[in-house]
């Protein structure tokens, strides 16, 4: 048994490694040592020894460098990195999926360019958690960097492969859109991952068919830096100039990948923002029709208790299981395996598919999208607004000083009015007469910051306002 770690090592890893990932600011915590330690480490916990490791990258100036770091680690305790180069983080799923390997992508998501990190995957897309192996990396790699990185006798080799060409042949087997009508749609990459993929799985760089597609491209050069916008379509702000391009080209939609290019944001042919849980509803639907031709009866489909209440609304109504789960990624991944659910989406634009190993995959979300879309007649305003029947606040975070203090506050509010549950923080669904407008809202304190997240619905805009208000003073009081 190794001896424990140098506290001071573990505190240093403790910094970066969060619920589902490791993510920090390069040449602080995060260093080519300590993500070298962290491939070793992760060999060593997924029993990768003598076996395949995939490792990819994004466009980040320090990610090329940290995936030869942990190809490092990983090869000295054993294992044979197959390296992708530069992936989206979906493609470095496709990777682990085929090849049933385990799997590490080198990026910081939606995180400014001083950040990097690393999503790992188990073999088959698997996700791993801090309850699920993360904590052990974690300790592990701290021993490794207290004594060294013990080499074993057969050390693994490094070999590069390149996967984007198998990968978006894959997607394309998995939604045809040959035979939609001709759309011409505005796509912002955000200087990141999808100025590689969108090209090879929606174009014909891959050496695939010409689609009926018209892409119109907003910054589809890699640049870490991202000199025009974050690559984070959750903030509105990085929406304006994909809003105004679609607008000034006419297009029928646009559409914004995160930087990794796993969540995928969508307008509509007026520039207005299509919600997450109205896409979420659309793409249920075509994978529980695709399954019930296939002779499955009773397809599940998983939902996080953020999205609109209409996403299990429109699968029970069409005799389909919807299943309730706390928000988070792995945790998703987990419950995809377990219930065999067809399809799972999540408020913050991430979709889950079976067909895709369980995994989240944004580009594969956004070619359901198109299909159904591009079959049919109306605009895509006309077409969202029919699975957008309730108002949502988003996601508002608020700084509070006393977490435990403001949650008080709104338990004493509320008892009575409502039923609480705590699932996933605090969610309390209003007691309300037959005849009037039901609403919801949940609180979740941040794991790592002294926020509160609140997520309001309501049957109408004015009874969403006037509780999101109500909730917004308790927690600011």
């Amino acid at each position: 048994m190794n001896p424990p770690a140098n506290p001071r090592a573990r505190a240093r890893l403790e910094t970066i490694v969060k619920a589902y990932d490791v993510r920090g600011i390069v040449g602080d915590a995060l260093t080519a040592e300590v993500v070298e330690a962290l491939g070793a480490a992760f060999v060593d916990e997924v029993g990768a020894g003598g076996d395949r490791v995939v490792v990819g990258h994004d466009m980040r100036d320090s990610s090329p460098a940290f995936a030869e770091a942990f190809a490092r680690g990983a090869a000295a305790r054993g294992a044979d990195v197959v390296a992708i180069g530069l992936c989206s983080t979906d493609e470095s799923y496709f990777a682990s999926g085929t090849l049933h390997a385990p799997a590490a992508m080198f990026t910081a998501s939606h995180n400014p360019a001083a950040y990097n990190g690393i999503k790992f995957s188990r073999a088959g897309a698997q996700g791993i958690s801090l309850d699920t192996g993360l904590a052990a990396i974690r300790d592990r790699a701290a021993d490794f960097l207290d004594g060294g990185i013990p080499v074993v006798p057969e050390p693994g080799g490094i070999e590069q492969a390149d996967v984007l060409a198998d990968y978006a042949r894959h997607l394309r087997t998995l939604v045809d859109l040959g035979g939609i009508r001709p759309l011409k749609v505005v796509v912002d990459a955000g200087n990141g991952m999808g100025g590689l993929t969108v090209p090879a799985v929606l174009g014909e760089s891959a050496g695939l068919p010409a689609l009926p597609l018209e892409i119109v491209p907003l910054y589809f050069e890699l640049d870490g830096t991202f000199p025009n916008h974050e690559a984070n379509p959750l903030d509105p702000a990085n929406l304006v100039d994909l809003q105004r391009a679609v607008r000034a080209h006419g297009a029928d939609l646009g559409l914004a990948f995160d930087g990794d290019a796993d969540r995928c944001f969508v307008v509509d042919e007026r520039g207005e923002a299509v919600d997450p849980s109205a896409v979420a509803a659309i793409v249920a639907l075509r994978e529980i029709a695709r399954v019930r031709a296939l002779g499955e009866t009773e397809p599940t489909v998983i939902h996080n208790l953020i999205t609109s209440r209409f996403v299990p609304e429109t699968v029970e109504a069409v005799g389909a299981v919807a299943v309730r789960t706390r928000v988070g990624h792995s945790l998703i991944k987990d419950r995809m395996g377990e219930t065999r659910a067809v399809f799972g989406g999540e408020h913050s634009a991430h979709y889950y598919f079976r067909d895709f190993w369980g995994a989240d995959n944004g580009m594969l979300a956004a070619m359901h999208l198109l299909a159904e879309f591009g079959s049919q007649a109306e605009p895509l305003s006309a077409m969202s607004a029919r699975f957008t029947p309730y108002a949502l606040s988003g996601e508002i975070n608020s700084t509070v000083a006393d977490v435990p203090a403001a949650y008080t506050r709104i338990v004493e509010a509320f008892t009575g009015r409502v039923e609480f549950d705590e699932l996933d923080g605090l969610t309390a669904t209003g007691i309300t007469a037959e005849d009037e407008p039901f609403w919801w809202f949940n609180v979740r304190p941040s794991n790592t910051e002294p926020l509160l997240r609140l997520n309001v619905e309501g049957e109408d805009d004015a009874t969403m306002s006037a509780i999101r208000d109500e909730v917004l003073a308790l927690i600011r009081a």
